[in-house]
């Protein structure tokens, strides 16, 4: 455990934020990290305003990023932030970020990490240059039975991975809410704010990252049509993609926020020569195991039988069994990864193999990836297009 709490600034995520609440809660969960300082709001007086009611002192409530990293970067060693967590809108995340890195601080970042994957691979750089750390919360991969099913893939309990299939689905742009006043639909279907791809961009990569993760195979080549079904609407808001993974793994990757009456779909389905695993995130404590030979399992987090399941879904269970852990405690998994691993850093001490399993620009770079290579198939005539990164 760490020596102190871990200081932490935030850009974005003030009073009216969607987001930003989320990750305090998460980050605030463990009693690992403290929030000493903020930018939260491109608007002088909701920036002032949120930083009183987080009961931020008043020196260190800012009214922009560029002042706020420059006057941390001037203060005493024991007192400046130790991260920033980075909860604007995409094409507001490069800039804080690489700042941030310029200026000697780790960063946290909502994803897509960055607007194009070029500004991706220059964080990389700098991350390379510097030794910082960076987490990108790719929420989903914090839950204690996605790190089993990764393991249970990892360990060949499926035999030879054959096969994946994974769909995301949500109908709350069913309508055209970014004209009506819905300011979380306006910038995710405006390219100037979100990049080429609407609903790729913001929750495909989700899925596509969810897949690479449990399977532990990587995409090779992918054939993609996407659809903008709401007339008027500016980005795609449904789509379709076979995959190709390495090892002649194949998939299936569906994403739409158009499918009326869904709220967070989130399901996938890896099978192997042996059998099958397949999660949900609405019903996230449970893994279910399908044999070819044998009985289906039910694994439950948080059950009698921890002693058999991997540290790594143990060490992200919180809770007794039957009681419900959900996307607040995923997301908390993914920061306490990410402190732990931190102040180990800082206390040069040997962080442990759980401790290390969060996303970061590695994730970030293939999630770009991603959406590059899924607007560039959708508009080949070519079947296939090889995975560029």
């Amino acid at each position: 455990m760490s020596h102190r709490k871990l200081r932490m600034g935030m850009i974005g995520g003030g009073k009216d934020a969607f987001i930003g609440a989320i990750h305090r809660i998460a980050a605030n969960m463990d009693g690992q990290i403290e929030l000493v300082c903020g930018a939260l709001s491109i608007h002088h007086d909701t920036a002032i305003e949120s930083g009183h009611i987080l009961f931020l002192p008043d020196d260190r409530i800012y009214t922009n990023y560029e002042d706020m990293i420059k006057a941390e970067s001037k203060l005493p060693a024991d007192k400046r932030m130790d991260f920033v967590t980075i909860v604007t809108p995409n094409f507001a995340h490069f800039g804080p970020a690489m700042l941030a890195l310029e200026n000697g601080f780790n960063v946290v970042i909502e994803k897509p990490i960055t607007f194009t994957l070029d500004e991706a691979k220059q964080l990389k750089k700098k991350l390379d240059e510097t030794g910082l750390m960076l987490l990108l919360t790719h929420t989903y991969s914090g839950y204690p039975m996605v790190k089993e099913a990764r393991q249970l893939a990892k360990n060949g309990a499926l035999g030879k991975i054959r096969k994946i299939y994974v769909e995301y689905s949500q109908g709350w742009l069913s309508k055209l809410s970014e004209r009506e006043g819905n300011a979380q639909a306006a910038w995710r279907t405006d390219p100037s704010k979100s990049g080429k791809s609407g609903c790729m961009g913001d929750i495909g990569t989700h899925a596509a990252h969810l897949a690479e993760y449990i399977s532990g195979k990587k995409i090779t080549q992918l054939c993609a049509s996407l659809n903008t079904v709401v007339d008027g609407r500016m980005l795609d808001d449904d789509g379709a993609i076979l995959l190709r993974f390495e090892d002649k793994v194949t998939g299936v990757l569906t994403a739409s926020q158009v499918a009326a009456g869904e709220e967070n779909a989130l399901k996938i389905r890896v099978y192997g020569e042996n059998g099958g695993l397949e999660w949900a995130q609405q019903e996230p404590n449970t893994l279910t195991l399908k044999w070819l030979d044998k009985p289906a399992q039910t694994l439950r987090a948080g059950s009698n039988y921890g002693d058999r399941e991997s540290i790594y879904a143990t060490h992200n269970t919180r809770t007794p069994g039957g009681h419900p852990e959900g996307y607040l405690e995923a997301f908390g998994n993914l920061y306490r990864n990410f402190a732990l691993t931190l102040s180990a850093k800082i206390n040069k001490e040997t962080p442990k193999a759980e401790w290390l399993d969060f996303p970061g620009i590695e994730d970030g770079i293939r999630g770009m990836a991603f959406i590059e290579n899924v607007v560039n198939s959708n508009h080949s005539n070519e079947k296939w297009t090889d995975y560029v990164i």
